[in-house]
């Protein structure tokens, strides 16, 4: 399977159930807005893999570019996930093989993603994919 940009509605539409199965946080009342707006304002790019009968997406992998004094120009991966069903065919290596080639396209200096602690499958590939631990990530949550 070959990953593909989405670039419709209907694409949009294509990755929803894997999305949702992800980030629970969003809701189907609010999916197709929020993925359109983070594309529009935010340059955020959406990459799927589709089932052998091309109705749904089983992988997805979203992203955007930053430039930061930090790091320069940089690929930021908000979200890679595979259902669980699927995993173990290579779908998340050939997401990540894509934002790599985007990058080098591009000539951006790098590419970061944040991953949970527990997560060592996904941390095996990554460093098999030539990432390495580069920080720790600290957020706090405001209460309004």
């Amino acid at each position: 399977m070959e990953p593909k940009l989405a670039k419709t509605k209907a694409d949009i539409e294509m990755c929803k159930e894997v999305i949702l199965e992800f980030r629970p946080n969003v809701t189907e009342e609010n999916y197709l807005d929020l993925v359109m707006k983070m594309m529009e304002k935010d340059g955020f790019k959406l990459v799927y893999i589709p089932n052998n009968e091309n109705t749904k997406a089983v992988a997805f992998i979203g992203y955007r570019e930053y430039v930061m004094l930090r790091t320069g120009n940089m690929i930021y991966i908000d979200d890679l996930f595979t259902s669980p069903e699927c995993r173990g065919k290579g779908y998340a290596a050939l997401l990540l093989d894509y934002v790599a080639k985007e990058a080098e396209e591009k000539e951006i200096q790098s590419v970061h993603l944040d991953s949970g602690y527990m997560l060592h499958d996904a941390h095996r590939l990554y460093l098999n994919k030539g990432y390495f631990l580069a920080c720790n990530h600290f957020a706090k949550k405001i209460a309004f």
